[in-house]
């Protein structure tokens, strides 16, 4: 349940709308759009504001600059691909705030219109959530829309400082991406199961503590799983490791068990002499990791495990992959089970930045009820965290 309130709950008829969108894209060498997602998201939401005869004033960040103009940072860019999908003219300014374009706003800006301002983050105010810069971004409109999830776990100007000055609702995308993750965390069908992947168990341990409270099944791949096999007594080899977590590891395993749910760890595991792509690699038992040799992702049985488990699922989250997915050699694991979830018959959810690059890669998007924009966002939502961008706004 929403309980905030949205574009359809004001009146936005010939108001003057400030939209902070998630246009952090990213860029070749030539500073053009390699993938327009985060901007193709933002559309449904300008659309309604289109169509309500609002003037749209459009702020977002790119990449991390460093409290200052950085030319490869340049919002342009994003203007001319927002151009091209919507097919009308956005005005780019190149500066975040300034009196010229408050003038241009009130004084020749047209209903039904769209400007860019310039990256927020050339503004050392932005990340500090300065008052004085919120306020002057406010100054701008009459209604302030937020529609950047990937940036509500931000306490930034354009997040939470404006809503502080201007009445504050949510755009389609933070309700879509809220209602789809709090239903995970309130309401899921069952059996409920969460995959989990990526390096480092320090990035999952809220969310592993979280989810213990709320799965029936818990799934984890990829390098966080040489700490909880190294916390078991198990030789790694080389394998990545934080040896700082282990007691914790030992502890979620407790956890798991304590609340009975079932939690998958791997029973085989690719390694391989040295980290790369054309390095020498088999398949070993968990108990037969050579010393020297480094873990490259989860082995053959546990795939087929990990498979057979997802397909009881009524509800799935993942995020992260199960091994190193960048290298074809070592991707098989992901792809088996990423293909396993996206055609499952159950509420799929999957977010992270390396979990959407497989999806992408190798073509998972299948039956996804939902794929998060948002990676921190999203974890911190299921952690059970309030996000700044969220409490920001006006209640129902």
């Amino acid at each position: 349940m929403f309980n905030k309130k949205t574009i359809e709950d004001v009146d936005l008829k010939g108001k003057k709308v400030l939209v902070r969108v998630d246009y952090n894209v990213p860029l070749d060498s030539g500073f053009n759009v390699t993938d327009n997602t985060r901007i193709k998201l933002s559309i449904p939401t300008l659309q309604y504001l289109l169509k309500q005869d609002a003037k749209i004033i459009l702020m977002s960040h790119l990449g991390r600059p460093k409290d200052a103009v950085d030319e490869k940072y340049r919002l342009t860019p994003a203007a001319k691909e927002l151009e091209k999908i919507m097919g009308i003219k956005v005005k780019k300014f190149d500066e975040t705030y300034s009196d010229e374009i408050r003038d241009y706003i009130d004084k020749e800006m047209k209903p039904g219109e769209i400007i860019m301002l310039e990256n927020l983050r050339f503004n050392a105010g932005e990340k500090k959530n300065d008052t004085a810069f919120a306020e002057k971004l406010a100054s701008l409109a009459d209604i302030y829309v937020d529609d950047a999830f990937g940036a509500a776990h931000r306490a930034h100007a354009s997040i939470a400082g404006v809503a502080k000055f201007l009445p504050a609702v949510a755009g389609y995308l933070l309700k879509k991406e809220v209602e789809a993750l709090g239903a995970l965390l309130e309401s899921p069908a069952r059996p409920f199961i969460a995959v989990l992947g990526g390096s480092k168990v320090s990035d999952k341990i809220l969310v592993i503590a979280n989810l213990l409270n709320k799965v029936d099944s818990l799934i984890l791949g990829g390098g966080m799983t040489y700490t909880f096999l190294k916390a078991q007594g198990y030789e790694i080899g080389k394998s990545i490791c934080e040896d700082e977590q282990l007691q914790y590891a030992l502890d979620m395993i407790g956890q798991a068990k304590k609340n009975g749910v079932k939690l998958l760890l791997p029973v085989d595991i690719v390694v391989a002499e040295e980290f790369g792509e054309n390095s020498e690699s088999k398949n070993v038992d968990i108990s037969s990791i050579p010393p020297g040799w480094e873990g490259m992702g989860i082995g053959e049985k546990t795939t087929e495990l990990y498979v057979n488990e997802i397909k009881s699922a009524r509800t799935i989250f993942w995020n992260g992959p199960m091994g190193v997915f960048e290298f074809d050699k070592f991707s098989g694991s992901t792809v088996a089970v990423g293909k396993a979830i996206s055609e499952s018959d159950a509420v799929t959810v999957a977010g992270g930045g390396d979990t959407l690059a497989a999806i992408k890669k190798y073509s998972l998007s299948g039956k996804f009820t939902h794929i998060s924009s948002g990676g921190g966002a999203s974890m911190e939502f299921l952690e059970g965290k309030t996000l700044p961008g969220v409490a920001a706004l006006l209640d129902k």
